[in-house]
């Protein structure tokens, strides 16, 4: 289930898979979904995350 965040100044939508934070619960679910489905993060959808927590950080 996503998990509704207060982060910074920001309201935010994680995956409780993997940790990832999205702006809109919607692409959230999905990161969700696709990561339960096969055990891995979706590039398509990791693309809209605004919050990476470690061991993630964004590659610029």
């Amino acid at each position: 289930m996503v998990r509704k965040e207060k982060i910074g100044d920001k309201i935010l939508f994680l995956c409780e898979m993997c940790g990832l934070g999205y702006l809109d619960e919607e692409t959230a679910r999905k990161c969700e979904e696709w990561c339960k489905k096969t055990g891995t993060c979706s590039v398509e959808i990791t693309k809209k995350a605004v919050y990476f927590p470690s061991p993630f950080k964004k590659q610029k």
